[in-house]
């Protein structure tokens, strides 16, 4: 019996699926939210910072992220715990940037293999949708 023949599709977009996943799997710790600079006022009269222009205390380092649906956020400490954290929310961007590739990716080749075989059962029809068949199913 005759080997299939390899789909070139298929094979690049998997190649392309194992090194996402290489790098997911090398992520360092990291952490969702948002990093603001900020300057808070202490609120004692006599201070510099309740003269007028003032900028007040800072810059304080603040994180902000929603937990069980409600917006928290919390002062980064001073120094390297700062450095810490800045790094730990970009490597939560650099992830959420490799899982759409991912997905992406994923998506490209569950349609290729779909295409593979072929056939009118491939593609995949909506309940009350045309009969035509459809070219890729990401398009919807």
């Amino acid at each position: 019996m005759p080997m299939p023949i390899p789909n070139p599709t298929c094979q690049a977009l998997e190649g392309k699926k194992a090194r996402l996943l290489a790098e997911i799997g090398a992520l360092a710790d990291m952490r969702p939210g948002s990093l603001v600079e900020r300057f808070i006022r202490c609120g004692k009269a006599g201070c510099r910072c309740a003269q007028e222009g003032a900028q007040g205390h800072g810059p304080f380092l603040s994180l902000t992220r929603k937990v069980d649906g409600k917006t928290v956020t919390w002062l980064v400490p001073a120094g390297q715990a700062q450095e810490v954290v800045r790094g730990q929310v970009g490597e939560y961007k650099r992830f959420r940037a490799l899982e759409k590739d991912l997905l992406d990716v994923c998506e490209a080749l569950s349609d290729a293999r779909l295409e593979a075989l072929g056939s009118p059962s491939a593609n995949l029809a909506k309940k009350g949708a045309s009969k035509k068949p459809l070219p890729l199913l990401r398009h919807f």
